[in-house]
């Protein structure tokens, strides 16, 4: 049987050889064993494995080759830190998901600009994402800025899901605007009104959540509700 070490070395292989056909298979196999639960990622808990499966098959896949490669940028290089090392395990992740999704028909090489073409205008646009209408659904072209790594856009994606399943965030592919990584996924549309602030914060307390600083904006991307200790 495969052991921890044994597996992301299979991986970390797959990645070195280029996505060969027999590495390719290797890779959907791995998903579908971590689908099904046969293959345990340490990383996450049983709710959090669950959410990255609901993600589906693109989003299973880069989750591993994203902790692949970063496993074995930190054992290589366990001291260094910094804002620019993380910017460059993001550029290196980025990149290894570009080889993947290439090789397997799920890139796009100006996401906005496909989107458009097939879906119409965009419908809204924030900092991390620019969302368009597809009728029941919505599709959204990802972006990085809050994240710096593909693998932190890829976690908050499974944990979208491990805490909200009815409005589930499924990767469709990724690509690129402009020269930044892009992640498309597409989501259920959910017809809705504005909720106070205050009531966001009683919804996420009761989620087990708490607010650092209550002076701010819960919106404010610098003021995540995160689980107490």
């Amino acid at each position: 049987m495969m052991n921890n070490r044994d597996f992301w070395e299979s991986v970390n292989a797959i990645i070195a050889e280029g996505f060969t056909p027999e590495g390719l298979q290797k890779l959907d196999e791995y998903a579908e064993q971590f689908v099904t639960g046969r293959l345990v990622y340490q990383r996450f808990s049983p709710a959090e494995q669950h959410g990255c499966a609901a993600g589906g098959p693109a989003h299973v896949v880069a989750s591993l080759l994203t902790g692949a490669e970063n496993q074995a940028d930190r054992a290589t290089s366990p001291d260094v830190g910094g804002f620019q090392r993380e910017l460059q395990r993001g550029k290196k992740q980025a990149e290894i998901l570009e080889r993947w999704a290439k090789t397997v028909g799920c890139w796009t090489d100006d996401v906005n600009n496909a989107l458009q073409n097939v879906l119409g205008a965009k419908i809204a646009e924030g900092g991390e994402a620019m969302v368009y209408d597809h009728g029941a659904t919505l599709v959204k072209s990802i972006g990085l800025d809050y994240f710096l790594q593909p693998i932190l856009a890829l976690d908050r994606i499974t944990l979208h899901n491990a805490f909200f399943p009815e409005t589930t965030l499924y990767v469709l592919g990724f690509g690129r605007t402009c020269g930044k990584f892009k992640i498309i996924v597409e989501q259920p549309f959910v017809k809705g009104t504005h909720v106070p602030d205050s009531e966001i914060s009683v919804f996420a307390q009761n989620m087990g959540f708490k607010q650092i600083n209550p002076k701010k904006d819960i919106r404010h991307p610098g003021n995540i509700p995160q689980r107490p200790p």
